[in-house]
């Protein structure tokens, strides 16, 4: 399927390692031209020559988004780059481990490093979407829907994140402009693989995991996120908007019964008459 997105420009946050770079590397597929924003320089200039040499744009700008003033820089670089903005992904975050412990100091670091840069890029880029009848796709995470523990700092900005998707939605309807949100849940990314090697025992780890995910008891992949992120910038979702969609193998949402030893997961099943 043709998307429609050759010769579009996009601007990801984050692009260069993980679920963004997935999204870097579907837009450049679909012939989108990228500017990728990114704190590490080394990634995102071995990323930037990696798609030169194909002949391809993937331009890199550098940048703390925690900085308003990057954000900033970041949407006068792409208009001074291409000329034009045609899709916004607000990927960038970390899952910083802010709990309700940390003090009112390192939440507010936490919302800056999380949600307040995801504010700031919509606003700076606004005047140029406005103008191309652009789209907008936020990323966000389950954690704001089942907690996690630990984490409030991140938490609190992913569930901003959804009512900024809403309420920007609303806001930018008259506009054209659509705005949407991708959740990914347990996604196969080089952080999760890390995060599993400290464990007494990954494999075991991970197919623990695993069996807690409906659909193919597996990790979702970056590519699955990725094309659902493409799909949403595209005009072939030409009429969806202020949704907030979950990537996830049923994870977050299906009855937890879906997960359970077999005799549990029939539980009510003999009840039921036949039609």
């Amino acid at each position: 399927m043709d998307l429609g997105l050759a010769g579009k420009v996009a601007l990801v946050t984050g692009g260069s390692k993980g679920i963004g770079l997935g999204i870097v590397r579907r837009l450049i597929a679909e012939g989108a031209r990228v500017a990728n924003v990114n704190r590490s320089d080394a990634e995102g200039r071995a990323l930037e020559r990696e798609y030169a040499d194909q002949g391809k744009d993937c331009f890199f700008i550098q940048g703390d988004l925690a900085e308003v003033e990057a954000c900033r820089n970041a949407v006068e670089q792409t208009l001074k780059r291409f000329g034009r903005l045609d899709i916004l992904v607000n990927n960038a975050g970390v899952n910083d481990g802010v709990g309700l412990d940390a003090g009112v100091d390192a939440f507010v670091d936490s919302l800056r490093r999380n949600l307040v840069h995801c504010y700031a890029m919509a606003h700076f880029a606004l005047a140029a979407l406005k103008k191309s009848r652009g789209t907008i796709v936020n990323i966000g995470s389950k954690v704001c829907e089942t907690g996690q523990g630990g984490t409030s700092g991140y938490a609190a900005s992913k569930g901003g994140m959804n009512g900024l998707t809403r309420e920007w939605a609303v806001d930018l309807a008259p506009h054209g402009i659509r705005v949407n949100a991708v959740l990914p849940a347990e996604t196969w990314t080089p952080l999760y693989e890390k995060c599993l090697a400290v464990m007494p025992d990954p494999v075991a780890a991970k197919a623990e995991m695993e069996q807690l995910i409906p659909l193919g008891r597996r990790l979702t992949t970056v590519e699955e996120l990725a094309n659902m992120v493409v799909f949403l910038a595209s005009p072939c979702s030409s009429h969806t908007t202020g949704q907030i969609i979950f990537v996830d193998g049923g994870y977050t949402h299906l009855d937890r019964k879906c997960t359970a030893p077999s005799d549990v997961a029939t539980f009510g099943a003999a009840a039921k008459e036949p039609l």
